[in-house]
């Protein structure tokens, strides 16, 4: 061997490549806009929470800070229909339906805030226990827009999950 530090070098140089470029994988660039829903709950009279305002319907209410199901909660959104127009189904993950279960038991008369990327899009008053690990929510949004939001969180919503399954592993 002539020149042992230059192997060893391109021996280094070869393996921090295959490193940098592992971690690559997980921060692609999305082909489509990332949409994040969370859901925030409305404070109680005696709380501390920020005010925030619907766009559509000028609804104001006071939600505490902290979400209380975000978008590693969601599995899947779905567009549904009623008399009253269409509306939005967020299926949870196993573990926070039974946290929503829990949640409306003791939450009955508060409105649960959806927020799409940090901008208020509809609240739903819980006036029952949810038992299904579904959120229906009608969104103020325009009906010819819920299908691209919907594949937006569904996409977001698998890109998420499978980003938990790898850490997970």
């Amino acid at each position: 061997m002539k020149h042992p530090r230059l192997l060893l070098s391109l021996a280094l140089s070869a393996v921090m490549a295959l490193v940098f470029t592992a971690g690559c994988e997980s921060s692609r660039a999305k082909n489509y806009p990332v949409t994040i829903a969370r859901f925030l709950i409305e404070a109680r009279p005696t709380e501390a929470g920020a005010p925030v305002t619907l766009p559509q319907s000028g609804l104001s209410l006071t939600v505490l800070n902290r979400p209380q199901f975000t978008e590693y909660d969601i599995t899947q959104v779905q567009i549904a229909k009623s008399d009253l127009g269409s509306f939005l189904v967020f299926s949870l993950t196993p573990q926070a339906s039974r946290d929503l279960y829990r949640f409306t038991v003791s939450n009955r008369g508060l409105r649960l805030l959806l927020t799409l990327n940090g901008i208020p899009a509809g609240a739903r008053l819980i006036d029952r226990v949810f038992t299904d690990g579904n959120i229906m929510i009608f969104a103020e949004i325009p009906d010819d827009e819920l299908p691209d939001l919907v594949q937006n969180l569904n996409k977001t919503s698998v890109d998420i999950q499978k980003e938990m399954e790898k850490k997970n592993r």
